[in-house]
């Protein structure tokens, strides 16, 4: 190991821990710390002065949100990715990113280890090092969690209060946390019981508890462009635009609020709740899109890709062959999803409300109860008696060895 160490730094309780570790346990190593701005609404000057004042030698403070928005949440929500139906996998997309930014300040940097705070419970873990293994497998990685003796989030604050370094949480408010422009993450405390519900109104920090969002519903309309939400409410925005204002319109009526018992990569099982209010409106409103302009065949086979992708970022394998051919599927499948969605937001619920395109494959002639000149009801007949042909074989041979 030479004698730089690039860590990856939020300026939460793990990683402000990290730093005076590292520097009792790996002496005369100058520590880098490495934050990247994915939208946590953090004063970044502040978290530069506390990185500085913990023992940090030098900080870097990375904007990346509009990669983060257009690289690896657009194509999430193109393919409709959800893992194990209800997570919108906030925290999974934004590890590769932070793990590639972490070798591009390490060479930068020219050194050769990486420490991150992930525990070894977790999953960020792997997608952190899957991601460092993909770009730069000589690096060396440093995983405090596996190897130290804290024990706890109570351990790791005592760990710097005996060294009379501010505490970045109280432990009323001792949650653990991960929070980015798409989503922000709640696990421990009560939520470590699934048969507790957990206390939403001590616990939501984008969304208002459903119960006491607007007795009136909101409306809103996005328009999209091959599968990319291009305009808000009539609206040219940019992507870190659209999901800001999103996040505030789907905050104040309480929508998107998941409790998940989720099955970890290390398997086992954990619980979290999950803030998406932005991402849950927009995965909404492009899979009503796509339920006019994608076929039967194709919107069937794309429900298995998405499920199929959901689970490879899930498991840290974003930077893998396999994702990026799924992702490619998915580029094709969007070419006409061109168009426009209305919803309607109620006190947690997200109501369509009308949408249309100019390539809809809905055809009112066809699908109204009243005739039009594309279908003979009398063609039906002859389909039935060719679908049906498997079970009328059956039945046949049946009859026939029942009377034998």
């Amino acid at each position: 190991m030479n004698k730089k160490i690039v860590l990856a730094y939020s300026g939460g309780l793990d990683t402000t821990v990290i730093i005076p570790w590292l520097k009792e346990n790996y002496a005369g190593c100058k520590i880098i710390a490495c934050c990247v701005d994915l939208g946590q609404c953090h004063d970044y000057a502040q978290i530069e002065e506390k990185a500085l004042k913990t023992g940090a030698d030098k900080v870097y403070i990375i904007d990346a949100k509009n990669e983060f928005i257009t690289e690896f949440i657009y194509p999430m929500v193109k393919a409709n990715a959800v893992y194990e139906s209800k997570y919108l996998l906030g925290t999974s997309a934004a590890r590769p990113l932070i793990a590639k930014k972490l070798v591009d300040t390490a060479f930068i940097e020219e050194t050769d280890t990486i420490c991150h705070g992930a525990t070894g419970k977790g999953n960020d873990q792997i997608r952190f090092e899957m991601t460092i293994k993909a770009f730069a497998p000589q690096l060396k990685i440093i995983a405090p969690w596996r190897i130290w003796d804290i024990k706890s989030r109570e351990d790791a604050m005592e760990y710097l209060q005996k060294r009379g370094f501010e505490v970045p949480v109280s432990k009323g408010q001792s949650y653990s946390r991960d929070e980015n422009l798409w989503h922000l993450s709640h696990e421990g405390l009560e939520l470590e019981d699934p048969a507790v519900e957990p206390n939403y109104r001590h616990l939501l920090q984008l969304t208002v508890y459903p119960e006491d969002a607007p007795d009136t519903a909101e409306y809103l309309e996005l328009v999209f462009d091959k599968g990319l939400p291009v305009k808000l409410n009539g609206e040219t925005v940019t992507p870190v635009e659209l999901i800001e204002s999103l996040n505030k319109i789907g905050g104040r009526n309480g929508v998107g609020i998941a409790d998940l018992v989720e099955n970890r990569v290390v398997g086992m099982k954990s619980r979290g709740v999950y803030e998406t209010p932005g991402g849950s409106i927009l995965y909404a409103a492009h899979k009503e899109l796509e339920s006019l302009c994608l076929d039967r065949q194709t919107e069937a086979f794309k429900t298995v890709v998405g499920n199929k992708l959901a689970e490879l970022i899930y498991t840290g394998e974003w930077f893998t062959p396999l994702r990026e051919a799924l992702s490619a599927f998915v580029d094709k499948t969007q070419e006409l999803v061109t168009g426009s969605v209305r919803l309607k937001l109620y006190k947690g619920n997200i109501i369509p409300a009308g949408s249309s395109s100019p390539y809809s494959l809905h055809n009112k002639e066809l699908s109204s109860f009243t005739t039009g000149d594309l279908f003979d009801h009398k063609d039906a007949e002859g389909f039935i008696n060719l679908f049906s042909l498997p079970v009328t074989v059956r039945a046949l041979m049946k009859k026939y060895n029942e009377e034998k």
